[in-house]
């Protein structure tokens, strides 16, 4: 049987993934299918860490933007990003999986404090984590926080699951009918082309530390596992040891 080519992945999940066809909010009927998803990756052998976005309930920027202090408008992101992880825990949990949600703001009656030793353990006995609230800090995205967790748990590999796009294009493909997929892109590809995988300090995070990313579609069903196995799917992101 084949190996997977990844052992231990983050899985970043945006919040619009969880919204389903509904736009916003959540449809737990997406979630059951992610969930479902993610249990037929662990039953592979593959450690999953997963980093969940809040942005179908509240983003950052959106408060900003009309007058609200941006901590404070930040601070709400990160609300909103536990209360995902805690749909995604659930769901995980029916489906039979082990799990631990861990948040990087302390709030001990919902789940655990994100302390990086007690992550990697749990991780080595066969749990799933779930890491909520970002970084803990505003101005920083949960791409952030993604590469920033896979650099800390020595993760192989960033799953960017994203909602109806499965890869990274040289535009938006839903308005320009030419839109051309890249296979494979260098990190300076995307710093210099400002293109829209993650914003430049989750990107810059991930090149300093040899992070690989996977940008692929999570609305096809098996996709995870797919891009586990190291089948050619979406948008490979590494470093062009050409250059």
């Amino acid at each position: 049987m084949q190996e997977p080519v990844y052992k231990r992945v983050i899985l970043k999940i945006s919040g619009e993934a969880l919204a389903g066809q509904q736009g916003t909010g959540l449809d737990l009927c997406t979630v059951d299918l992610i969930a479902r998803q993610i249990r037929d990756v662990r039953h592979l052998g593959v450690e999953i860490a997963i980093v969940v976005g809040g942005g179908n309930i509240w983003r950052g920027t959106q408060g900003s933007e009309r007058g609200m202090d941006r901590p404070t408008s930040d601070n709400m992101g990160m609300l909103a990003t536990v209360i995902n992880a805690l749909a995604m825990q659930d769901a995980l949990e029916r489906s039979g999986m082990q799990t631990r949600l861990l948040t990087a703001i302390e709030m001990k009656e919902v789940a655990e404090p994100y302390i990086r030793r007690k992550a990697v353990r749990h991780l080595e006995k066969g749990r799933v984590i779930i890491l909520a609230s970002g970084t803990g800090n505003p101005y920083f995205s949960t791409d952030t926080t993604a590469a920033l967790r896979a650099a800390e748990i020595e993760a192989d590999v960033i799953l960017m699951a994203k909602k109806g796009t499965d890869g990274v294009y040289n535009a938006d493909p839903n308005l320009d009918p030419a839109a051309v997929k890249y296979a494979t892109l260098d990190y300076l590809d995307i710093l210099k082309r400002q293109l829209k995988v993650m914003d430049a300090t989750a990107t810059s995070l991930c090149m300093d530390n040899s992070i690989p990313l996977i940008v692929f579609d999570i609305g096809v069903s098996g996709n995870i596992q797919r891009a586990v196995m190291g089948e050619p799917i979406g948008t490979y992101v590494g470093r062009d040891e050409g250059a």
